[in-house]
């Protein structure tokens, strides 16, 4: 990965903003590699863009970085507007309305903090007449759909959606982004603890995309692989078949399909 294919997909997004009659470019910034990127890549457009920081009891750690980020943005690019909107209150008050009941559940509580970081971005985007950029790289958006279906999933426009995360990391070297985001694990800042991505699925990026480079070869399963090759290679089916609905489309019922 180079700078021309940073400009390439800067030029695409300047491109489909412009031919879709919308002003501005709006997405989250999380502290991590892929969002430092998203963001970058609209930075240089010279579009106006807005990079929010959205807390719902998060880590400090993530929120230094998120804000690291933003600063770094602002003050190369003019075109930049930094925001932190802190969502932890809201997101109190929706909790408590199943903390008592039978359906608390932590999972759906981490979906919850997604989707609301998303209802947040769509109404600055609608406010402002822009368009939401995803932050997703390849192996999470159409890999093992490690993502919450209209949380982060929930966007307008995609720069990364075909980069893998090793490639994800080596633009963000071309773009010269900050050491401290390159080397923080990814994580998606979901929980209450320091959980990474890695420890959920139980794979590394780089493990996920050999698997998904050796699935779409078409390659049958072999006895070549190693013990740990075959263990990355149902964790990634295991994620894939699971999270097959968020990838595709919504099945619509077509009238007098079944005649």
């Amino acid at each position: 990965m180079n700078l021309r294919v940073a400009n390439n997909i800067s030029k695409w997004l300047k491109e489909y903003l412009k031919d879709n009659n919308v002003n501005c470019f709006v997405l989250g910034v999380s502290g991590g590699i892929d969002s430092a990127v998203s963001s970058t890549l609209c930075a240089r457009t010279g579009i106006p863009t807005y990079v929010v920081n959205i807390p719902i009891r998060s880590k400090q750690k993530n929120t230094d970085l998120s804000s690291l980020h933003c600063d770094w943005l602002c003050k190369n690019f003019d075109n930049v507007t930094q925001l932190t909107i802190d969502a932890t209150t809201a997101y109190d008050v929706f909790e408590e309305i199943f903390n008592d009941t039978d359906d608390y559940n932590l999972l759906s509580n981490a979906n919850s903090k997604s989707r609301m970081r998303m209802m947040i971005l769509y109404y600055m985007a609608t406010s402002k007449k822009g368009l939401v950029v995803g932050t997703g790289n390849k192996v999470e958006d159409f890999g093992v759909g490690f993502y919450t279906k209209y949380g982060d999933g929930g966007v307008d426009i995609s720069p990364i959606a075909d980069l893998t995360k090793t490639q994800v990391r080596e633009l963000a070297a071309a773009l010269k982004i900050q050491e401290e985001i390159l080397k923080a694990p990814p994580t998606d800042g979901l929980w209450e603890d320091s959980r990474t991505d890695e420890s959920q699925i139980g794979a590394s990026y780089e493990e996920l995309e050999w698997a998904m480079s050796y699935l779409d070869s078409a390659k049958p399963l072999s006895g070549d692989l190693t013990e740990r090759q075959e263990e990355v290679v149902e964790i990634y089916l295991s994620f894939n078949t699971k999270n097959k609905h968020k990838m595709k489309p919504i099945p619509v019922y077509k009238l007098g399909e079944n005649k």
